[in-house]
């Protein structure tokens, strides 16, 4: 046999004696314009695809063994999320308690959180304008009364930030720890969850060091506000939903049958029928999901959209697996769990931080229930009481139409088009550390890196591309949540709303950006020019988003600058 001889590509039939010469197949003479025959797949690996082997050219060209750069380019995989987040954090919590103030609405929060690490409840203060300077006054005053006070969201929340309170006092630095705290911890999270999401190290802790120079989630974590909070915990919930879908998919491929070729195959009997058992991050992720829903109520959407998005997730995995009729196999097997092991378990969840509301005498509304009939009677009073309180709280919230000078429309949170002033001062020249002779100004302005989120806007285009031509479920699952944080505010347009409130959905912009990101530097398999074309664009990019925030830093943080600086920075009118 000749080494030209011509033979059956993708068969197993013997090759033809050269003295029989075959006409060429038409794959080999597609081959000649370049086509090569897909790779025979893995069902079992495309159910539960390995994390790629990392890289130890870089460690190997620095001068370690191979076995020493082996390991260490495996640790990578934890130290460089953690070292992002030990920079996260040195920039959150440098100088906590500056400005000494009660910044914003900060006003509310820090004293419901003192008055339920005092009495279980909220109880009631005296006006912002007395009861603030008392608080912050040398010997320090704390008026509180036991007198049960209305207030606008459930407590969670506000029992996140006492424990701060309760550790350093009622002090700046100890109302805004756990805000601090929470902030770097969920750098931490998205570096991981990016690393489990793009199979990518490199991508994961992009997207944390994205999420760390992010101004609004900077500024969030540096105030005692309520909306860091429901982010924390629905990031950590949409981390729990990625472990359980590997963790379903890998059962899934370890049920399926394997063929001679050595390769796992569909198998509709495998892909309709096999239960995945007990699925504890599910119930992790309904736990988490009932904790941001119990620090405010937007919390509640991730809830049902990430719901929807399991469901989705679970019939895709027995599509690959071989089903034949995968949303009838979902329904029988998957379903009903899904939706209990979310769903009640939030809900449970929810009443479990009224627990001090439950066993107090003064709360607001807490008796409203005793000694009342009707249809409804035989639920327990303390049950119908909240009822009674969660709907007059409703009813405020969605009568919210007073006035703010930096309320704004959701349609210009993307483009940071009205972001908030939380705090400002001018000081004079000589006053506070100013020295120049027109004056200075103190802010601390909710506003997103704007290099970030515009390049976020590109990034979202591109998602949507993928989840809908390429049906990519990492870009399905970004927009999912970015969805759910952001649509239903389209609802309340006429409502007073603030652009902060986006925070919650911040992170999933920095995977969107480390997703393109990727996209940019190109496939494995590309050339080096692309790769190289595709680096330069992508450092180019980062670089230029680091540079705005150090350029911004000084009204995210109120340091003490001249007035034309102070200026130069409000790149649009609206921003003033």
């Amino acid at each position: 046999m000749t080494s030209d001889t011509p033979t059956r590509a993708g068969t197993d039939d013997d090759v033809r004696p050269a003295s029989q010469p075959a006409a060429a197949s038409w794959t080999q003479r597609l081959g000649r314009f370049g086509w090569t025959p897909a790779a025979r797949a893995d069902t079992g690996e495309q159910l539960s695809p390995p994390f790629p082997e990392p890289g130890t050219r870089v460690w190997r060209a620095l001068g370690l063994g191979p076995v020493l750069a082996r390991r260490v380019a495996g640790s990578m995989g934890w130290v460089g999320p953690v070292l992002v987040a030990v920079f996260a954090g040195v920039l959150r919590f440098w100088r906590l308690g500056s400005p000494r103030a009660v910044v914003f609405d900060e006003t509310f929060y820090v004293k419901d959180a003192w008055s339920m690490l005092r009495l279980g409840y909220e109880g009631s203060w005296p006006d912002r304008k007395v009861a603030d300077p008392q608080i912050l006054a040398h010997p320090q005053v704390i008026p509180l009364s036991d007198t049960g006070s209305f207030v606008a969201h459930p407590p969670m929340g506000k029992w996140v930030i006492a424990v701060g309170e309760q550790l350093f006092g009622l002090d700046p630095v100890g109302w805004r720890f756990m805000t601090a705290l929470l902030g770097t911890l969920s750098v931490l999270m998205l570096c991981r969850i990016g690393r489990r999401l793009f199979r990518s190290t490199l991508l994961g802790c992009l997207a944390g060091v994205l999420l760390a120079v992010d101004g609004l989630h900077f500024v969030m974590s540096r105030t005692a506000l309520l909306d860091l909070v429901v982010m924390f915990f629905v990031l950590a919930a949409f981390g729990c939903l990625l472990i359980d879908r590997d963790r379903a998919r890998a059962r899934l491929a370890a049920a399926l049958p394997v063929g001679e070729s050595g390769f796992a195959r569909p198998d509709d009997s495998t892909g309709e029928r096999t239960r995945l058992g007990l699925r504890p991050w599910r119930l992790a992720a309904g736990v988490l999901l009932g904790l941001a829903a119990a620090s405010k109520w937007n919390g509640l959407y991730f809830l049902f959209f990430f719901t929807a998005l399991t469901i989705l997730w679970d019939v895709g995995s027995r599509r690959v697996a071989g089903a034949y009729h995968p949303y009838q196999a979902v329904l029988r097997k998957d379903f009903g769990w899904s939706v209990l092991s979310l769903v009640p378990v939030a809900v449970l969840t929810y009443l479990a931080t009224w627990t001090g509301w439950f066993l107090s005498d003064k709360g607001y509304g807490r008796h409203w229930a005793d000694g009342r009939g009707g249809t409804w009677s035989w639920i327990p009073a303390p049950l119908r009481s909240l009822w009674h309180y969660e709907h007059a709280v409703y009813q405020f919230n969605v009568g919210l139409h007073t006035p703010h000078r930096y309320q704004s429309n959701p349609w210009s949170w993307l483009v940071q088009g009205r972001p908030v002033a939380f705090y400002y001062q001018s000081p004079k020249s000589g006053e506070q550390g100013c020295h120049a002779a027109a004056g200075c100004s103190q802010e601390i302005l909710g506003l997103g890196t704007p290099m970030l989120w515009w390049a976020a806007c590109a990034a979202l285009v591109y998602l949507l591309f993928r989840w809908a031509l390429r049906r990519d479920w990492r870009a399905g699952a970004i927009l999912c949540a970015v969805a759910a944080g952001y649509l239903p505010w389209f609802h309340y347009q006429d409502r007073t709303i603030f652009s902060f409130y986006a925070v919650a959905f911040v992170p999933y912009l920095c995977l969107a950006v480390a997703m393109m990101v990727g996209a940019l530097l190109g496939p494995p398999g590309a050339g080096e020019r692309r790769r190289l074309v595709g680096a330069v664009g992508s450092g180019v990019l980062v670089l230029l988003i680091v540079w705005n925030f150090i350029y911004f830093y000084p009204i995210y943080t109120g340091t003490t600058i001249p007035y034309s600086d102070w200026h130069a920075r409000m790149w649009l009118d609206t921003w003033i």
